[in-house]
């Protein structure tokens, strides 16, 4: 149990979201008053808008709304586009800089129903470390969106056990959790594969997904593509081993069709020919292909870590509290 009003950052990534910061900030605000009235946080909770690199007015939008509401909206702003993962990881880094008790990640389109804060601070006086935001109702998605998200979820439960089913980046994280969290040093960061990981107390809850406010979607096919791509090999080395077991399965074939061979040539029946071997050439080249991208992707991620680069810089925030850049 929390022994006084915890003190809730809550952090939005922004990408080009200069119709849903204002809104979102109104938003926000009134759930922590509301918070502050029912006593279960501190009426100096705050929100944290980081600026990933927008082409269109959301910064100036931010900076307005600092101005208006003071030091209960800071922003961020990084220097260029780092991508939605790292935009996360820069606000909690940046909550840690300042005096909060726990952290709420959520995107800044408004789909995810911002009541429930109310619901995961309420288990955080329970003795929860994280609470995951969980969508029980996909109704606002496209149907490609909701069919594309399951396939994603049960390949993604398949070579990671832990992954929470349809939760994204809505969660309440504990400081303690978010301090263990970054322990991650990895530049290739799949927040949802590696918060489980942390192992403390942990519940979910289940929300409906609404449409968005403004604007459209950061994440079209290739992008989404690209982003299971990224979960599937930050946490699992099963597609290396299925290469393997496929490489074991060729050789077996390899043999038999061996032994059918001299078997024919022996017998004299052997008929001349090129259409079995362009078949078995590309087939086999295909796969070869394929192996090597696959096999690219880790050793790709391998020269991406020992590099050790910075995941982020800081261009300027609204206001200054000491946050060296990551």
């Amino acid at each position: 149990m929390i022994s006084q009003l915890p003190i809730i950052s809550i952090i939005a990534p922004c990408l080009n979201e200069e119709q849903s910061v204002k809104p979102l900030v109104e938003n926000l605000l009134l759930i922590i008053n509301k918070m502050s009235a029912m006593g279960i946080a501190h009426a100096d909770s705050y929100v944290i808008l980081v600026d990933d690199g927008s082409k269109d007015d959301t910064w100036a939008n931010i900076e307005h709304l600092h101005s208006k509401y003071g030091n209960k909206v800071t922003g961020v702003k990084l220097t260029h586009n780092v991508g939605h993962q790292k935009a996360l990881i820069a606000g909690l880094e940046h909550a840690l800089c300042r005096k909060c008790d726990a952290m709420i990640t959520i995107d800044a389109d408004l789909q995810d129903d911002t009541e429930c804060i109310i619901n995961m601070t309420q288990h955080f006086h329970q003795g929860y470390d994280i609470v995951y935001g969980v969508r029980d109702d996909r109704r606002s998605d496209t149907r490609f969106k909701r069919n594309s998200a399951s396939l994603f979820y049960r390949l993604m439960r398949h070579f990671e056990p832990t992954i929470i089913k349809n939760h994204a980046d809505y969660r309440l994280m504990s400081r303690r959790a978010t301090e263990m969290l970054m322990q991650y040093s990895e530049r290739n960061m799949f927040l949802r594969g590696i918060v489980p990981q942390i192992g403390l107390n942990s519940c979910e809850i289940q929300y409906s997904r609404n449409p968005r406010v403004a604007g459209k979607s950061k994440y079209p096919l290739a992008r989404m593509i690209n982003f299971a791509v990224e979960g599937i090999t930050s946490f699992s080395i099963v597609p290396m081993r299925m290469i393997l077991i496929l490489g074991i399965v060729f050789m077996i074939c390899t043999i038999a069709v061996t032994i059918y061979v001299i078997s024919a040539i022996l017998i004299g029946r052997t008929i001349p020919g090129w259409a079995s071997m362009m078949l078995s050439l590309w087939f086999i080249g295909s796969l070869v292909l394929i192996a090597l991208g696959i096999i690219g992707e880790y050793v790709g991620k391998i020269y991406i870590e020992v590099k050790h680069r910075p995941r982020y810089f800081v261009e300027k925030t609204t206001e200054d509290f000491g946050s060296p850049d990551k």
